[in-house]
């Protein structure tokens, strides 16, 4: 273990986003950054790839990933930008619904990016205070309340899922996983 005084913090400017989220909630593009990246250099064969033969296909976990994104901002609680995604009526099925259509990698990594600007359009906009606001989903089960809070977290933690997921799956295949816990910076490295 490090000690305490060992620890250091580069003290960056909040700029424009004072009073927002987007501090608390910074380091999340680091997931979208390195989906975008595993995801940006696959072949469609590569892509095609399934963890099990009854699970999706890569591509169709990249779709949902990012898809789910804007069902949950944009038709949940009716945050602007669906129509900038691939996904502009969110309510009508995913990429994923439709396997007989796979997607290639410059679809995935366009709505990896744009998805991620709605949300980060959020976290720009959103304030401690509305993090209570709940928001009313009609179900066959019944009517669901969901806070801004638990839908960041649920959308937080979905993208870490699916990253976890893809991860193994390509690990299976003796391809490289996805990284999303990088250190900001590495000082000193040690050879071994």
């Amino acid at each position: 273990m490090v000690p305490d005084a060992a620890l250091t913090h580069d003290d960056e400017p909040m700029s424009d986003v004072q009073g927002t989220i987007r501090p608390i909630f910074k380091d999340w593009q680091t997931y979208n950054d390195a989906i975008v990246e595993a995801v940006g250099a696959m072949t469609d064969e590569q892509l095609a790839i399934r963890s099990a033969p009854d699970r999706m296909p890569i591509w169709a976990v990249v779709g949902h990933l990012a898809g789910m994104r804007v069902y949950w901002l944009c038709a949940v609680i009716g945050e602007p930008g669906a129509e900038t995604t691939p996904f502009p009526d969110p309510m009508n099925g995913g990429w994923e619904d439709d396997e007989d259509h796979p997607r290639h990698a410059t679809e995935l990594v366009t709505a990896m990016e744009t998805t991620w600007r709605v949300v980060d359009g959020c976290l720009g906009r959103w304030t401690l205070d509305m993090l209570d606001t709940l928001f009313v989903r009609e179900m066959s089960t019944g009517t669901q309340h969901h806070s801004r809070r638990q839908i960041l977290m649920r959308m937080l933690t979905h993208d870490a899922y699916h990253a976890g997921e893809l991860s193994q799956t390509l690990g299976i295949h003796g391809l490289p996983q996805i990284d999303l816990w990088k250190p900001d910076k590495v000082t000193n490295p040690r050879a071994g």
